[in-house]
């Protein structure tokens, strides 16, 4: 008799509601590679270091259901020991989404985790091939932790908002 009940309860439990998530488009907003490199001439073996900075925004379009979510990355090699810049690449990736389903207190981390995961595999082709077209052995980026990055921006938003609001 308690697998009856527990059944019952069970079918009476709300559906979550189902997510519908559609890449409408995918597009470089904007790209610039500088090879620094070539233009000053660096003599014999060199020792990169590179530092790769990646950046998310995202903005509602017009239409119903539409965001837009950008990935900004920007990357700079520089020699170890001169700490002379070999190349600077930064590259804004741009995807259109239709989402439905996903609650609004939820949209935010959704649009800023869920869509770059999506576009990632993108983002990463195209910076192996730049470098790469740039004279350079092509830079495969890994993968990117989007929740510990989008943790990271909450928190500094937060300190941020903190260190404002103490009187000096």
């Amino acid at each position: 008799m308690a697998e009856n009940e527990t059944a019952a309860e069970g079918a009476a439990a709300p559906e979550a509601p189902q997510i519908k998530m559609n890449i409408l488009a995918q597009y470089i907003r904007d790209m610039s590679f500088e090879n620094i490199l070539a233009q000053k001439g660096i003599q014999g073996e060199v020792n990169p270091d590179v530092s790769v900075q990646v950046n998310l925004d995202a903005k509602k379009r017009t239409a119903e259901h539409q965001f837009e979510v950008i990935t900004k990355v920007q990357i700079s090699s520089k020699v170890k020991e001169s700490d002379q810049q070999l190349f600077l690449l930064e590259l804004e990736y741009a995807g259109v989404f239709h989402i439905e389903g996903v609650p609004e207190d939820q949209m935010h981390p959704f649009l800023l985790i869920e869509c770059p995961r999506m576009t990632f595999p993108f983002v990463r082709r195209i910076v192996s091939d730049v470098t790469r077209d740039g004279g350079f052995p092509p830079l495969n980026l890994e993968n990117i932790d989007f929740v510990a990055l989008y943790r990271n921006e909450i928190a500094r938003r937060q300190a941020d908002a903190a260190a404002q609001v103490k009187p000096n």
